[in-house]
């Protein structure tokens, strides 16, 4: 490793540069996963800061989350029968059906992906 210093004064300061950061957006599922590493998985948290991978394992996370999410509401309501014709005939009742099913859908994707 080359390292180059700048004379400030009678000092000479490193001239340190930090590796490029992966482009993609954290989102909610990223943010939840960075909270519970840091307050409960330090080790694992302070690793992936100091390798520098923190950022993409979150973006990863939050893409697997949104997909696991997608997934799971699709066939659940699927199997429970809360179809278009349901939302056409009966709103209040297809808004309380996937309304459930997102809250159980929610719930799977904290205990599987993001509080592991």
């Amino acid at each position: 490793m080359e390292l180059t210093y700048t004379k400030t004064g009678n000092y000479l300061i490193p001239n340190l540069v930090m590796d490029p950061q992966p482009e993609g957006e954290i989102g909610v599922w990223g943010w939840r996963r960075k909270l519970y590493l840091k307050e409960r998985r330090k080790g694992t948290y302070n690793a992936l800061l100091m390798k520098g991978t923190l950022t993409q394992h979150l973006i990863d996370t939050n893409e697997a989350a949104l997909d696991m999410m997608e997934t799971l509401v699709k066939q659940m309501a699927a199997t429970e029968g809360v179809t278009e014709d349901l939302k056409r005939r009966d709103q209040m009742a297809w808004v309380g059906a996937m309304n459930n099913i997102r809250n159980r859908a929610d719930e799977i994707v904290r205990n599987e992906l993001i509080y592991v």
